[in-house]
């Protein structure tokens, strides 16, 4: 069967490298790879780090595709000879300051009474396990399960993987290499009574019709925010998506900052709260150091001065090694938020042959692997009824019809 997917972000690559491992002929159309939100991401895997208030709905979502990275990465590896930056480095929470602990503490106590591994850590413990932090942390937890990938790497691993020539012997069921197209789709257009298909009409102008005489070609549409700007379908099933813009930072670790033996100035992913804002310092095995990341719903899609300030400013604050390290990039981006930061993903109501996924916000990258699963089930003949009832739930939290009031925030819930 044909699929083409519309999209070509981390979600969009991982579901079409899961749809061709299952014997699909896929297309891949996008006016780039992986530039948008993804290519922002610092792919933070952190289903445990990441839980606020009041998303009951959302953590079942984020633990289960967080369970399901290391054989989806399995696959990839079997594939291809190419990086994804799946580091097993652990998490640790960090409070600046006394006002700072209060609020972890609390949001700690609600994930410990989840059954979450949050363990708190000791002035001697943290200032062992990473020497480099500011001598006057208030105070660390540990969250040894939340690791990290880096988006970029990942998304050149699927590519090589959906193009690649694949051995018979490991995947004895896969398609043929995937068709990778560089355009924008504009317009989606169920065929009328009598034929079945989906119509693609690109920016060129031209229409591209999926094997309209076959009753088995369908679409995933991943196209992020760009759902808003595209006509026929989307514009009869409209969802609310919103741009919610951050600001990210690369820095990287000059060697002059580091002692014989040292690989980094931090070892672990730090999420640190710092006067009441979050930040996060990622360490990359290259020495690289994502920090981020502001979240703005301001309009301004380019770069925003004071939250690079405040990023600077609060990274330093909690490792004051960044204050040396060479500033090599910054990167803004716009994420997909839905009004309760759960993703839209389902059947279209006018086209059973059209499955929508968006909506990620900032979990795009945690929730890839759930939502290329989830998606090639729903696109494949039979691969609805050998989903679990697990899965079944969690795509009705997911369906793009779903009702969208919010559940409430809770002191005692998440």
């Amino acid at each position: 069967m044909g699929v083409t997917v519309v999209g070509a972000g981390v979600v969009g690559l991982l579901s079409a490298w899961e749809l061709r491992r299952q014997g699909h002929r896929v297309t891949v159309i996008a006016p780039d790879i992986a530039q948008g939100a993804s290519y922002a991401a610092a792919g933070m895997l952190a289903p445990i780090s990441e839980v606020q208030y009041g998303q009951d709905r959302l953590y079942p979502l984020m633990t289960a595709s967080r369970a399901e990275y290391p054989a989806f990465l399995a696959t990839l590896a079997a594939a291809v000879d190419a990086p994804t930056g799946w580091r097993e480095n652990g998490t640790i929470l960090l409070a600046a300051d006394r006002s700072d602990r209060d609020a972890v503490a609390r949001l700690v106590a609600v994930q410990q009474a989840h059954g979450m591994e949050v363990e708190p850590l000791t002035s001697s413990a943290l200032r062992r396990r990473e020497p480099g932090l500011a001598p006057g942390i208030s105070k660390g937890w540990d969250v040894p399960s939340d690791h990290q990938v880096d988006p970029r790497l990942l998304a050149d691993c699927a590519v090589q993987a959906l193009q690649a020539p694949l051995d018979g012997a490991r995947f004895p069921d896969a398609g043929p290499p995937a068709d990778l197209i560089q355009a924008r789709v504009t317009a989606v257009h169920a065929d009328g009574p009598g034929r079945t298909g989906v119509r693609l009409t690109l920016d060129d102008g031209t229409e591209r019709s999926e094997c309209s005489e076959l009753t088995d070609d369908k679409i995933l549409l991943v196209p992020g925010l760009g759902y808003a700007d595209i006509a026929g379908l989307p514009e009869q099933t409209p969802l609310d998506l919103r741009p919610v813009h951050g600001d990210v930072l690369r820095l990287k670790v000059r060697p002059g900052q580091l002692l014989p033996g040292e690989q980094h100035i931090v070892s672990a992913t730090v999420r640190a709260t710092v006067a009441g804002r979050s930040v996060y310092l990622v360490p990359r095995a290259d020495g690289g150091l994502v920090v981020g990341a502001s979240s703005r719903e301001d309009s301004l899609p380019g770069t925003h001065a004071g939250s690079v300030q405040e990023l600077l400013d609060d990274a330093v604050a909690v490792l004051p090694g960044v204050k040396e390290t060479e500033l090599v990039e910054i990167t803004t981006r716009a994420r997909p938020g839905t009004p309760d930061d759960i993703p839209y993903l389902g059947r279209c109501e006018q086209a059973p042959d059209v499955v929508v996924s968006t909506g990620y916000s900032r979990h795009g990258i945690l929730l890839a692997p759930l939502a290329a699963r989830l998606a090639a089930a729903l696109l494949s003949d039979d691969g609805e009824a050998a989903l679990s009832e697990e899965d079944r739930r969690m795509l009705a939290h997911m369906s793009p019809t779903r009702s969208l009031t919010a559940p409430q925030m809770t002191p005692t819930g998440l």
